[in-house]
């Protein structure tokens, strides 16, 4: 029982400290951009031919970005 308590509790601090984490986002700094990646080395960003910037997830979203099919 102590150990299913323990890994509940260790689950919860990493989904905690994972959501710290995203939020800054980076996208791909083209008009024709639409999406958002959690990661600057994301598959999805390899072809970016313009500068890859850094943001925050709320402005991404803001902009109408949408989370990259790699990072799901």
């Amino acid at each position: 029982m102590k150990n299913i308590l323990f890994i509940s509790f260790v689950v919860i601090l990493n989904l905690n400290a994972t959501a710290v984490i995203k939020s800054d986002v980076y996208l791909c700094d083209s008009a024709g951009g639409k999406k958002y990646h959690y990661s600057k080395n994301c598959r999805g960003l390899s072809s970016c031919k313009h500068e890859i910037i850094k943001v925050s997830l709320k402005k991404a979203q803001t902009l109408g970005k949408t989370l990259c099919g790699w990072e799901e």
